[in-house]
């Protein structure tokens, strides 16, 4: 077979009509606009025309799939890579690449699919057996695939929670009328339509945007990892990943209650593994600014997320037992400016928030107001 120099002349005079026809189209759009800002009528007449029109090309190259030239007919292209299996952390053994697949594919598999299950137990029984074997090599593969799919989670959990913020902050302003609706979401919109069909056909195979559900999956198996690398003696690795995640924190203090619960019960779980490794390595500088950023990060969302009514995320137990864990993190900064930073952090979200009487960390503010007061009045004294 020979090398394709260029398109036919059917081709570029399709591209050319359709680049014609599209420009018209703006010009037109952009004349309707005006009017449209005035009319809510035209706003509606406006938007369906834009959808029908960019949606008729996207399945244009249904129709006509010249327009749609494959990849292979372009010269300048990378070569295909061979492996297949992305690589780990973990050295470059058979053990390590078959555990970082299983991981890869618990994240791309649906939980709805009965396959699910089947992987997941699979990858766990390589855990279990690796750390069983208590050989250094073996707890190397642990600690870095377990540690590369942690971060690979956390990093898609936190994009699912940054669409899901970003579609919600959009469709409360269309509801309210505060903007029109962008050109742009319209496009990706129709190109999502456009994509579907493409798929429902057969063509090629598109990666869907994270859904709520999702979100609420990826959590799941965040937990899960987290769980993992702690009974592998990993934990240090998750709660330090955990407490830089400060921009996720952030985006839970709005997202939905359910979703909210998930993120506490991985902070419920991080924060125990937070003090269970200062009661081995009190006094570490690094671990001091760890649990400090995790107070900072994480503490507003325990104090303004749900905790549920029908099914409470955490029991009245794991609430009392994770307020003590607190209380001892916070004891444990290196001094009362860093332990003020992070109390007057709590007194503002826990004061702010109607809706929630918890964490209680009455007692804890009350001590760190006590020793304040004696280092106030022993430095008068040293004046004196």
């Amino acid at each position: 077979m020979g090398v394709k120099e260029g398109f036919s002349p059917t081709t570029m005079a399709l591209v050319f009509l359709r680049n014609t026809i599209t420009s018209l189209f703006i010009h037109a759009d952009n004349s309707l606009l005006n009017l449209s800002e005035k009319y809510k009528l035209l706003e509606t007449v406006r938007q369906l025309l834009l959808s029908s029109f960019f949606f008729f090309l996207r399945l244009l190259p249904f129709f006509f799939p010249s327009l749609n030239p494959k990849l292979d007919d372009f010269p300048l292209k990378p070569p295909k890579k061979e492996k297949l299996v992305p690589t780990c952390g973990g050295g470059d053994s058979g053990i390590a690449r078959a555990l970082s697949q299983l991981l890869l594919i618990v994240n791309d598999i649906p939980v709805s699919s009965r396959k699910y299950e089947v992987v997941r137990s699979l990858a766990e029984r390589i855990i279990e057996e690796n750390h069983r074997e208590n050989a250094t090599a073996l707890r190397e593969v642990n600690g870095a695939v377990l540690s590369t799919a942690f971060a690979r989670t956390l990093s898609q959990l936190e994009a699912a929670v940054e669409e899901l913020d970003r579609d919600r902050v959009e469709i409360g302003a269309l509801r309210a009328g505060l903007v029109p609706c962008p050109l742009n979401r319209i496009i990706q919109t129709v190109r999502k339509l456009g994509d579907g069909a493409w798929n429902r056909l057969g063509q090629v195979k598109v990666e869907g945007n994270l859904s709520g559900s999702s979100a609420e999956k990826l959590s799941a198996e965040l937990l899960w990892l987290a769980q993992k690398m702690a009974a592998c003696g990993f934990g240090e690795e998750a709660v330090g990943r955990w407490a830089s995640a400060s921009h996720l924190a952030w985006l839970g203090l709005s997202a939905e209650p359910r979703l909210q619960g998930s993120l506490v019960k991985i902070a419920a779980f991080l924060f125990k593994q937070a003090q269970e490794i200062v009661q081995d390595k009190d006094g570490e500088e690094q671990l001091r600014q760890t649990r400090k950023k995790m107070l900072i990060s994480w503490l507003p969302l325990l104090c303004r997320a749900s905790n549920g009514t029908d099914a409470p995320v955490l029991s009245m137990g794991e609430r009392v037992e994770l307020e003590r864990i607190l209380e001892e993190l916070i004891e444990s900064l290196e001094n009362e400016e860093q332990q003020e930073q992070v109390l007057s952090l709590w007194l503002h979200h826990f004061t702010d928030c109607s809706s929630s009487d918890w964490p209680n960390l009455h007692a804890s503010y009350a001590r760190w107001c006590t020793v304040s007061r004696q280092l106030l009045l022993c430095q008068g004294n040293v004046k004196l």
